[in-house]
């Protein structure tokens, strides 16, 4: 996905400033040495480095040194270095990123968002800075930008929700965290983003995704319903045994003789089937299911009356 943001086609358009504002706000680290400003853009990414290398060039047309080196930690990888010392706060400037008096500007300026096409460009940069969605085949939906400033991340949550996508922010060590969680808002968003053969790829397997978890729905309904009829069935054996054992069957009356033996002879099958095989005495699942509680109540009092008659014994 970042691969393809990163291939938009730059053109004369302010919107691209304010996707490379993100980038320089969220990836730059601003040393003074001297009393000169340099500032350092760092990303793992290199086609995210690429980006911003020609995203300045296409604005200032200044030197940028590129540098790479390596983590010492996990997994050590690449660490991209675009580093920029000429006209420094002029250009932070211009990306309304720094204050004339070199602070920080606390707030996304207005300029970089008056239009939809700015914002759109904005979340973008910032995404390419410090965003990951995970694959939708995983267990969960999430995406994620991450910003080291508490102001910046709700400023971003505000932005992004101005396009109705419900992101909220998290407090992580790592710093703060922008983020979604449902699935068709994680997918509106990378349409506002403009990584469309990566919206193609999310929705195929959101789809997939979602037929499967409706089929594995539907087989734990049917398994589930199976349990229910087997210990239902069991449950009401137990209680005819009982009966027939005790007083026989024939001393019920001829409705719930009927039921019972049917029972006894068809355990596997559920109320609604076992009614079919009444013949002419039709009867719904619910006369049946009243039958079943008669006969049951029936069990009950020959438990409590054998109880009765050991507890005396005792």
């Amino acid at each position: 996905m970042k691969k393809e943001l990163t291939m938009i086609n730059i053109t004369n358009e302010e919107k691209f400033l304010s996707e490379l504002s993100a980038l320089v706000k969220m990836t730059g680290i601003l040393t003074i040495n001297n009393g000169r400003l340099s500032i350092s853009m760092q990303t793992e990414n290199a086609s995210i480095a690429r980006r911003i290398f020609s995203l300045i060039k296409f604005f200032y047309d200044e030197n940028i040194h590129i540098s790479v080196r390596k983590k010492m930690k996990l997994k050590k990888n690449n660490v991209y270095i675009c580093r920029l010392t000429d006209n420094v706060k002029d250009i932070l400037g211009s990306l309304f990123i720094i204050n004339e008096d070199y602070t920080l500007k606390e707030k996304i300026d207005k300029n970089l968002i008056d239009t939809d096409e700015k914002k759109r460009s904005y979340i973008r940069g910032a995404f390419l800075a410090g965003g990951s969605v995970n694959n939708p085949k995983t267990s969960s939906y999430h995406l994620e930008i991450i910003t080291n400033d508490i102001n910046h991340a709700i400023e971003l949550k505000d932005l992004i929700n101005s396009y109705d996508l419900n992101a909220r922010v998290l407090e992580r060590k790592k710093g703060f965290i922008v983020y979604i969680k449902e699935s068709e808002k994680i997918s509106n968003f990378i349409n506002i983003v403009g990584a469309f053969q990566a919206l193609f790829q999310f929705e195929d397997e959101r789809i997939v995704r979602d037929i499967n978890n409706s089929v594995n729905r539907m087989q734990n309904c049917d398994l589930a319903n199976m349990n229910k009829t087997v210990n239902a069935s069991t449950k009401q054996v137990e209680e005819i045994n009982i009966i027939q054992k005790s007083i026989g069957l024939e001393n019920l009356s001829e409705k719930l003789r009927i039921v019972a033996e049917l029972r006894l002879k068809y355990q596997e099958l559920p109320l609604k089937d076992l009614a079919e095989k009444m013949g002419d005495d039709k009867i719904s699942k619910s006369g049946l299911n009243h039958r079943f509680r008669k006969i049951s109540q029936i069990a009950n009092e020959i438990k409590n009356e054998l109880y009765e008659k050991a507890s005396k014994k005792s």
